[in-house]
């Protein structure tokens, strides 16, 4: 799973460009302050996933539970990304009023982009809290290679 360390670092650099190339275009969206919000998260979740790679190999768990950490944390950071640029261009108000700032969009929509920022959110804490396990200083044996 060593190569998972620069799937890692690759996926971080990655999101880290879509949060720059959404930057360009953040005045374009329905909702511009969601636009400035989904630039933001693709450029502190690319650089996240760029840090998580770097400390990769000392995350000791069952290889189980890293393949869940790994994949949930590509869900979770790629996620809120494309759920704020999504709200960006309905211009939906779902769980950020801050930013809404009067926007609203359809009930679905909202309904929709609220669901993903939930998901997106209980996915990211399980994971984090799977990867401090895997960090934390008892897993001096490590389980998996």
């Amino acid at each position: 799973m060593e190569d998972s360390k620069r799937r890692l670092l690759w996926h971080g650099m990655f999101l880290f460009l879509l949060g720059l190339l959404t930057g360009f275009i953040e005045t374009s969206f329905q909702n511009p302050r969601m636009g400035l919000a989904a630039h933001l998260e693709g450029v502190m979740n690319g650089a996240f996933l760029v840090a998580l790679g770097a400390v990769w190999s000392e995350v000791r768990l069952q290889a189980s539970h890293k393949a869940f950490a790994y994949w949930a944390m590509l869900y979770g950071t790629y996620g809120n990304w494309v759920f704020t640029t999504l709200a960006a261009l309905l211009g939906t108000a779902a769980l950020s009023p801050i930013t809404a700032a009067g926007h609203s969009g359809k009930p679905w929509q909202e309904a929709l982009v609220t669901l993903g920022f939930i998901s997106v959110g209980l996915t990211v804490v399980v994971a984090s809290v799977t990867v401090l396990w895997g960090l934390r200083g008892s897993a001096a044996i490590k389980i998996e290679r």
